[in-house]
């Protein structure tokens, strides 16, 4: 027999889940008309090693969440600490978002990579999604990984942009 539990608000989940500070990253793909589209996420969690597989969550309704399922492909660019005004923009919505910052589609890959704001970037095919509520988890396998040293990354929590600090010994 299943019991009847009570629902929380809204606000108090987003109040909780904000407690849990979580890497920052812009999900891009390329529309019909080869436009880029893109926008900030926090919600990206490794799901498997083999096949390498991620899963990301974007918002229902958008146009980047479109992209990404008509073209069965994507980019996530995880933001190093200097890029948080980039992660703000691509929260935005701003129209012109691509316009303020440099970046470029390889030839294979999934979208387009902001060359100057990530530290790291990695190319998936869609392989599955789940639509839960007002957003659908993309599962995306893994197919082409670029990677620069040195940067450390943009995190999320608290509902403040921080930047990881290695402890120093």
């Amino acid at each position: 027999m299943t019991q009847s539990l009570p629902a929380i608000e809204i606000a108090e989940f987003r109040t909780l889940m904000s407690h849990f500070p979580t890497g920052v990253a812009v999900v891009t793909t390329t529309g019909e008309d080869d436009s880029p589209r893109g926008m900030t996420v926090s919600s990206v969690c490794s799901v498997t090693l083999s096949p390498p597989t991620l899963l990301v969550c974007l918002r229902n309704g958008s146009p980047t969440l479109d992209a990404v399922v008509a073209r069965g492909a994507f980019a996530v660019n995880f933001l190093h600490g200097d890029a948080k005004p980039v992660a703000e923009l691509f929260a935005s919505g701003a129209p012109d978002r691509f316009d303020l910052v440099p970046w470029l589609v390889p030839p294979s890959g999934g979208g387009p990579h902001l060359v100057r704001d990530a530290h790291a970037v990695v190319d998936c095919r869609v392989s599955r999604t789940e639509t839960v509520g007002d957003h659908t988890v993309v599962f995306g396998e893994a197919f082409q990984v670029a990677q620069e040293h040195g940067h450390l990354p943009l995190l999320y929590g608290m509902r403040e942009y921080r930047v990881w600090r290695a402890e120093q010994g």
